[in-house]
């Protein structure tokens, strides 16, 4: 069966300014979501699946997926707060949804087959993709894969980060920490990191097992912090808990394509110039649909 692409497309974009998954950045106005689907298709992927947020699911419909019609079939899913397990119920004041350990589940009913989750933010590479793919046609029950880049290579120029730092043994993922507020100046000798670090960009391989995973671990964090108006379930963290517990093993595939993408609005030029770089290098058409 030919893979998914999940993408977790909910975020308005807050440290943004604004949609950033419908700014143009490509040459021909193409956004960074063009190019992970573009990659996609060509790597094999024959269904791509938006998670969105209610507020943005009207702009989704009309200005993004309809664009891809006779490229890829395409789907979307709502991020709802209050899709919980076993009739759970947000608590009162709750507006935002859980993360995107919960973006990933609410997609439970649209996804049958192996899929793969980006972020519709960030540019992972064309190698990147057709490696997952290569691993989702031979991945079978809990058995997932990660595409990590080096910590040095994820910053931005325009303000800190979190990253999801990763534990390797071997090929396989030992855990991930989830690390907040990484800045330049935390990288290098003898500072916080080295920046040589394997970090989680939330591009990841699944099975359909992972569902299972994800909403055991969904109930166990909403009776720890389901209250907390601003806790999230992280991806990351949610499938290092799978790990440990031996319910999961996760292949890591260190991808040696150039990662980029947009946090802050000062980042939007330096993507600009790294893909115009790609064109008129020819990895990349001038323009990619049409």
């Amino acid at each position: 069966m030919a893979p998914t692409l999940l993408v977790l497309a909910a975020g308005m974009g807050s440290r943004y300014g604004g949609l950033k998954q419908t700014d143009p950045v490509g040459p021909s106005g193409e956004t960074m979501l063009d190019y992970a689907v573009f990659d996609a298709v060509r790597a094999g992927f024959a269904r791509v699946v938006f998670v969105v947020g209610r507020e943005s699911e009207g702009a989704f419909r009309s200005s993004v997926a309809s664009k891809y019609a006779g490229r890829i079939a395409s789907g979307l899913v709502v991020q709802a707060v209050e899709d919980l397990p076993d009739g759970r119920v947000p608590p009162p004041g709750r507006i935002k949804p859980w993360g995107t350990g919960h973006a990933v589940w609410c997609a439970r009913a649209a996804v049958t087959g192996p899929f793969a989750v980006a972020n519709a933010d960030d540019f992972y590479g064309a190698s990147s993709y057709a490696r997952l793919s290569g691993f989702l046609g031979r991945a079978r029950g809990p058995s997932y894969a990660i595409v990590g880049f080096s910590l040095a290579n994820t910053l931005s120029e325009s303000g800190t980060v979190s990253r999801g730092v990763c534990r390797v043994e071997g090929d396989r993922l030992a855990s991930i920490v989830e690390e907040r507020a990484i800045a330049r100046s935390d990288v290098g000798p003898g500072r916080r990191f080295s920046g040589t670090e394997i970090v989680s960009m939330n591009l990841w391989g699944f099975t359909p097992a992972v569902f299972e995973g994800l909403g055991a671990g969904l109930r166990a964090f909403l009776e720890e912090r389901g209250r907390d108006a601003e806790a999230e379930f992280y991806l990351p963290v949610a499938v290092s808990d799978l790990v440990a517990a031996g319910r999961a093993t996760v292949e890591v595939i260190a991808s040696k394509d150039r990662w980029f993408g947009i946090t802050y609005r000062g980042d939007r030029a330096r993507a600009v110039a790294a893909i115009d770089d790609l064109v008129r290098r020819g990895s990349y058409p001038r323009r990619l649909f049409g």
